[in-house]
């Protein structure tokens, strides 16, 4: 276990000066009676302030109700899942039998529950500083991405009025895969719009993700040729 959990913190950036604040962060309660929830519920409070901050400092001229919807975006339940199957957090998590034998480990909601307890880890183990320099490590490529005006609607709801506006039909989804590799999981979802000859896909390590990498995809190529 301890091998493994040298390779998590590599891939953190991290190294626990107390190994048991990343052992807890990463048990489920159906495991054992020292579990992550109390982490999880102090990891939840330090995700939003620190993405708060750097939204606000990204954002100098957004409003206060931009900033709150950027916010819930980032720290959602789905993009925290997101990020951690980019750590392959499911392969370290610690779950009792049932969990397990149910997938728990590729769960969306345990997983985004574990990163919110690994956040908080880190802020005990290491303090502020370190915290904000992992979370904006961490997320912040979903960070980069984010735009003023229009990121503030996700493309699925952007492609659903670009087409509604041109009273074109609904566009249809459909998941095409789903696969896992050494505990990732990765679904390709395919967005089929009426005014493009072909479908366009999009791949996420949830299907949802998927369905927004396609339909982000689709409105670009729609905007491309209109």
């Amino acid at each position: 276990m301890t091998d493994r959990l040298d390779l998590l913190q590599l891939r953190l950036g991290h190294r626990f000066a107390d190994p048991a604040l990343l052992r807890r962060a990463l048990t489920h309660r159906s495991a054992r009676r020292q579990h992550n929830e109390r982490l999880e519920f102090l990891g939840d409070a330090l995700l939003g302030f620190v993405i708060a901050e750097a939204l606000t400092q990204r954002f100098p001229q957004a409003t206060e109700g931009e900033l709150t919807r950027l916010r819930a975006r980032m720290v959602s339940g789905e993009a925290l899942a997101v990020a951690a199957n980019e750590l392959r957090l499911g392969e370290f998590l610690e779950l009792g039998a049932g969990e397990r034998k149910t997938g728990g480990h590729r769960r969306a909601s345990i997983l985004a529950d574990a990163f919110e307890a690994l956040v908080c880890a880190i802020y005990l183990d290491a303090g502020i500083e370190a915290c904000r320099e992992r979370v904006l490590h961490l997320l912040g490529p979903a960070l980069a991405q984010l735009q003023p005006g229009e990121t503030l609607k996700d493309p699925k709801t952007r492609l659903q009025e670009w087409l509604q506006s041109r009273a074109r039909e609904r566009p249809q989804y459909h998941l095409v895969s789903e696969r896992e590799q050494a505990g990732v999981w990765q679904f390709e979802v395919e967005c089929r719009v009426p005014p493009l000859p072909d479908p366009v896909r999009g791949v996420g390590g949830t299907r949802r993700a998927a369905e927004q990498a396609a339909a982000a995809a689709a409105l670009e190529r729609l905007q491309t040729h209109d």
